[in-house]
């Protein structure tokens, strides 16, 4: 009977992204996320720094809240420059600044690492066609000496009449 009282009636549902920013702020321990939900696919999220920084203020919000809300806005959020939008709030709230800069070096060290991976790859790519390259003049100087002629040549194995010039 109470599960059916729960869970068959209709409930109300509240729109966050139609409220004001002030109102949310008032309201405590969810104030953060929902002012995070409302903002999220926003442009920028540098535009709510002032916000945020006011509801970690109230005190209603520990660490670890606060480390999966920051991982999950620079996750989902969009802002031009995330380590600038971690020294801003770490300006304004001084007694999580660690936390912070410490997922902005967490950040630093991912972008470095894809970086890395993307010229590994780009390497790589452009080793195999290096190699496919050489490869195809090597076949192509073969069937040049046993009499092949240079149009044939050309057409099998895609290189040009400029490459051809020096076999």
């Amino acid at each position: 009977q109470m599960a059916k009282t729960l869970y068959g009636c209709s409930f109300p549902l509240i729109d966050v992204t139609v409220m004001p920013d002030d109102d949310i702020v008032q309201h405590r321990r969810v104030a953060l996320l929902e002012l995070m939900q409302k903002h999220i696919r926003q442009r920028d999220l540098s535009g709510i720094t002032e916000s945020l920084a006011a509801v970690v203020m109230l005190g209603y919000t520990n660490r670890r809240q606060l480390r999966m809300l920051f991982h999950y806005m620079l996750q989902y959020g969009n802002t031009a420059e995330p380590g600038v939008f971690l020294r801003r709030l770490a300006r304004r709230l001084p007694q999580y600044e660690e936390t912070l800069m410490s997922i902005a070096q967490k950040l630093k060290q991912e972008g470095r690492q894809e970086g890395r991976l993307e010229g590994r790859e780009e390497g790589h790519q452009e080793g195999l066609q290096e190699g496919s390259r050489r490869e195809a003049l090597r076949i192509a100087g073969s069937m040049l000496q046993n009499g092949l002629d240079k149009e044939m040549v050309q057409k099998i194995t895609g290189l040009s009449a400029d490459e051809l010039q020096p076999l």
